[in-house]
């Protein structure tokens, strides 16, 4: 099924997109990183890592430096692109940025920690490359530009792709300085926000209603119901599986708890699907960008996401197949 709509996705979206210098594009273009990476993940095909590293080659060929995008708020030497979609247009916009780039990042990880790739020289050279682009030109950026207003963020979610980069960036860097800070960006996150009197650990609390399910709202000012949108959710949970499987943060009893949350108040029954996290209104069912990896963990959750028919693209048939790689490695453990 991935292998079916690879060709036409990548042709007539992901490619155009990764040469797009507006950083609009680039929100919807991490669905194609994150396919192509999940499905080599998968398979162990390079085709799919090529591509995948196609992408984000092609992104890092389209930035400009700050100071020559006409409209740019900030004028200065950093890369980067503006966006058509800014309020005022043509802004620099750190949400499109970081959005894409938690899947650049996960991307080298899987350089870096599969040693045949790492070893060959045309994947390290790339790796290399991509690595420093990214620390100088995305993290540093966006945290020396201010990062109260940039990477702690008023929402759970884009908190989280900033807690993705920073976490992958601290497995990757060799310089202890970098490290450090990144790390200390991932803990800020999830234990003292230095810009609001909360974190993603005291944001989350059983659900009232579902005992074994969690409940969180995406505002850090409040815990009211009905609580953070499904749609979002995708994007928080995308950052919490790789967490718990790199062993940070993240255990084994917030995952179940996760499970929980989708199998029995977000997706109560077959084409029953809430837009809230506390079980409220009435969602789409997109599981695409996070809640359905939570298959990786639970046999008949996969089962019936293998049935699900809404969002069916190449991220969604790409993350089905490595749930089932995780769930047979773990099987055989």
């Amino acid at each position: 099924m991935f292998v079916d709509e690879w060709g036409r996705e990548h042709e007539e979206t992901f490619l155009p997109w990764s040469h797009s210098r507006d950083s609009w594009d680039f929100y919807n273009l991490a669905y194609g990183l994150d396919a192509n990476t999940a499905m080599y993940r998968a398979t162990g095909r390079v085709a799919y890592l090529d591509r995948a590293l196609l992408y984000a080659n092609n992104l890092v060929a389209s930035a400009r430096v700050s100071s020559s995008l006409p409209r740019s708020q900030f004028k200065d030497e950093y890369l980067g692109w503006s966006s058509s979609k800014s309020e005022p247009s043509g802004q620099e916009v750190p949400l499109y940025e970081s959005y894409c780039w938690r899947y650049v990042t996960r991307l080298l990880r899987v350089i870096r920690e599969t040693p045949a790739l790492y070893a060959a020289s045309a994947y390290r050279a790339q790796y290399d490359r991509l690595l420093a682009f990214t620390e100088k030109h995305i993290f540093d950026k966006w945290f020396l530009r201010g990062a109260d207003d940039f990477v702690y963020r008023n929402r759970t979610h884009m908190a989280a792709h900033w807690a993705f980069i920073s976490m992958d960036l601290s497995r990757m860097t060799t310089d202890p300085e970098r490290k450090a800070r990144y790390l200390e960006v991932f803990d800020n996150i999830h234990h003292g926000m230095p810009n609001f009197p909360t974190s993603l650990r005291t944001k989350l609390e059983p659900n009232p209603d579902h005992p074994g399910a969690w409940f969180w709202n995406d505002k850090w000012d409040t815990n009211a119901q009905p609580g953070q949108d499904v749609a979002h959710a995708n994007n928080l949970l995308a950052f919490i599986v790789e967490a718990h499987d790199a062993g940070m943060e993240w255990t084994d009893a917030d995952i179940r708890g996760f499970v929980v949350t989708l199998n029995t108040v977000i997706w109560p029954a077959p084409r029953v699907f809430a837009e809230y996290v506390d079980g409220s209104g009435a969602g789409e069912g997109w599981f695409n960008d996070g809640l359905m990896k939570l298959g990786r963990y639970d046999v008949n959750l996969q089962r019936r996401l293998e049935q699900h028919r809404v969002g069916q693209n190449t991220q969604y048939f790409a993350n089905c197949a490595l749930n089932v790689r995780l769930l047979s490695e773990r099987a055989v453990q």
